[in-house]
């Protein structure tokens, strides 16, 4: 077993780094949401054309899917290049290419071009989302080191709350892309100034022996990726489409900018709260409960935003905040308890799988949105459809989630 280096003491390029990869985990969250916001906008504009509310759901469904594919592959390529090119390398790759994906995508002429610009920006957030925890918590002091970790974790809804300040702010959906610039030149700091893993430069010098996984390893992989991912199907069928379900509630003609934006930056904020409330609750109620209460949220949170409001109306904006909350205390959850299911010596290699294997059938389920709007009659009946994977997950916990420590 390698050995494991730690420091007893924060250090200046400690907190550099933290700096850094906090900035590109923020904005990680912003290049997520970003086009969720414009989609309404964008989509017109790219066809040249009025879109009916199928057509704009169809094609905002491949753009959603491309993104979420893109974070898949992301999440498994990029550690791999991580565990061979040095973690400081890897993270300032990945976060120049959703840097990149970004300004490519203020000079998308046409919807397929904008398809792979959203590929590539997923793939580079996937790679942050990833490297980055890894990285810090290999240079990071061991006392302090979930304290770090938890702050990172938040500043990915702290990109989201961005994210609607923009569109709020009505800025045009092209110069909105144009904060591709800021991950760009994070990236060549990151280049030039971050330190390198000490753990990861010894690990090149051993050899590693692979050791087998038990049946139990599998069993809990399997409740792994069920749980993760149909909480997914149901976190981004409803999270990425509710600036676009608000817009169908408004007049014919509405810009809706405002209300889209606030909508997002409620959602980014209910983000916030939750994440940090979630670990507070399962010190309380114990993991299997906290999940149960918070899936029922979700349902529950879902059913309330999209069976009652036929037109808009400043209800929308508190119902949207309770939904919020529990969509940042499923993911804050999961982001510690999904991990636990596994001893330390396949930790990240399951934990990996149970994450990213979730995100493709993610990607797939958003392809039927557009079919659902006109088979249902709008986006509120497709969206309730969707949030029912929270009931699924919820079964999955109940059923076959057993609290395990290491």
């Amino acid at each position: 077993m390698e050995a494991i280096i730690t420091k007893p003491e924060t250090t200046q390029a400690n907190w550099l780094a933290f700096g850094l990869c906090a900035l590109s985990y923020l904005l990680g969250g912003t290049a997520s949401t970003l086009m969720a916001t414009f989609l309404p906008v964008a989509i017109p504009e790219l066809l040249g054309q009025s879109v009916s509310e199928t057509q704009l759901g169809n094609i905002g469904a491949y753009i959603s899917a491309a993104f979420l594919y893109g974070w898949m592959a992301g999440g498994l390529l990029f550690g791999f290049v991580g565990d061979r090119i040095g973690r400081t390398r890897a993270v300032a790759l990945v976060t120049f290419l959703y840097g990149a994906a970004m300004l490519f995508t203020v000079f998308a002429p046409n919807w397929p071009l904008l398809l792979l610009c959203r590929f590539l920006t997923g793939a580079g957030v996937g790679g942050v989302l990833l490297l980055t925890t890894v990285y810090l918590s290999e240079i990071w002091p061991e006392k302090s080191r979930p304290v770090a970790l938890g702050i990172l974790a938040v500043m990915f809804p702290v990109g989201i709350v961005a994210t609607g300040g923009l569109n709020a702010g009505l800025v045009p959906w092209r110069q909105a892309f144009w904060l591709g610039l800021i991950p760009v030149l994070v990236s060549l700091l990151m280049l030039v100034r971050l330190p390198e893993s000490d753990n990861w430069a010894q690990l090149r010098l051993q050899s590693q022996t692979e050791k087998g996984w038990t049946p139990t390893d599998r069993t809990n992989l399997l409740t792994g990726v069920l749980i993760f991912g149909t909480v997914l199907i149901g976190l981004w069928g409803t999270f990425s489409w509710i600036p676009t379900w608000v817009q169908s509630l408004l007049p014919a003609g509405q810009t809706g900018a405002r209300e889209r934006g606030l909508t997002m930056m409620l959602l980014g904020m209910g983000g916030i709260v939750g994440g940090m409330l979630s670990g507070v609750l399962i010190g309380r109620l114990d993991s299997r409960t906290t999940l149960l209460l918070t899936f029922a949220g979700c349902a529950g949170g879902c059913a309330l935003l999209f069976l009652t409001n036929r037109q808009f109306s400043p209800i929308i904006y508190a119902e949207t905040a309770f939904l919020a909350l529990f969509f940042g205390i499923s993911q804050g959850a999961l982001s510690s308890i999904i991990p636990a299911l596994f001893p330390v010596r396949i930790r990240a290699t399951a934990a990996g799988i149970s994450f990213n294997i979730g995100r493709f059938f993610t990607a797939t389920a958003v392809f039927f949105v557009g079919t659902m709007v006109a088979a249902l009659g709008g986006f509120s009946n497709a969206l309730v459809i969707f949030s029912i994977a929270f009931l699924v997950a919820g079964i999955a916990v109940f059923f076959r989630y057993k609290p395990t420590s290491h």
